[in-house]
């Protein structure tokens, strides 16, 4: 004999935040790169010392930023959620 129950469930698209904070870095590391080669260089300190330094905030800032983008979306997302019924059944095997 079988037995059905049935529950509520909500259903929706949540981003993978570890995503959006990659992606923040990479942009963080890329927009350092072009802001520190708009610049002249200090030839006793030289451009990979100074990229490398400014790549620490830089970096840091783009990784907040795509977290914030992420949850921000996730947000958005679970506002869009929607709440469906679905009917569970346990049988005999």
């Amino acid at each position: 004999m079988s037995n059905h129950t049935t529950d509520e469930v909500t259903v929706r698209r949540a981003p993978k935040i570890p995503a959006f904070i990659f992606a923040g870095a990479a942009l963080g590391a890329i927009v350092t790169l072009v802001v520190t080669s708009l610049f002249p260089v200090d030839p006793a300190v030289g451009f990979g010392a100074l990229f490398a330094y400014f790549a620490l905030y830089g970096i840091t800032g783009g990784v907040v930023l795509g977290a914030l983008v992420g949850i921000v979306i996730d947000r958005v997302s679970s506002r869009r959620a929607k709440t469906v019924t679905v009917e569970r059944s346990e049988g005999e095997s």
